[in-house]
């Protein structure tokens, strides 16, 4: 719908063989690292992180819970969050999702019913370019020096 390209929209099927589940009931005490798919109902108490550069997908189920930073590309949340998460492609937050923190996304999804008691903060991938770094270290030139505020302006009337 509008243009959306469903094709690009990420799921399980797409990390068969690379899915890993924590189950309900189970708590984790510590930060967890993956790639493929992880699939949490238990509890994460620590910071949640995908390999660097992968398309991982973290799915956060009704009766899961983290309690520490999210940086997955892909996230989908349907349970409680105390932390902030960051995505660099797709967010999507679920009927019954909570977030106690800020959501940095570059695509988002909300349905009626989730809550973020934080930000929203949109954030694109970042391009590549071939600038030279700014340094902040000189003195401005005086023929670099922005128009002070106070310049006078000058109007011109067309003839009627």
């Amino acid at each position: 719908m509008w243009g959306k390209d469903k094709t690009k929209k990420v799921d399980f099927d797409r990390h068969a063989g690379k899915t890993t589940m924590i189950a309900k009931g189970t708590v984790i005490d510590g930060d967890v690292k993956f790639e493929g798919g992880l699939l949490v109902e238990g509890t994460i108490k620590g910071n949640v992180r995908a390999e660097e550069g992968s398309e991982a997908l973290l799915r956060l189920s009704e009766a899961g819970e983290i309690q520490g930073q999210i940086h997955v590309p892909n996230v989908v949340v349907n349970g409680k969050v105390n932390g902030d998460v960051h995505s660099t492609a797709h967010v999507e937050l679920a009927a019954k999702a909570v977030v106690n923190g800020n959501v940095h996304y570059n695509l988002i999804e909300m349905v009626m019913g989730a809550e973020v008691n934080g930000s929203l903060v949109h954030s694109q991938q970042k391009p590549a370019t071939s600038e030279a770094p700014i340094s902040f270290d000189k003195k401005p030139k005086k023929e670099d020096k922005a128009p002070s505020l106070d310049a006078k302006m000058e109007t011109k009337q067309s003839p009627a």
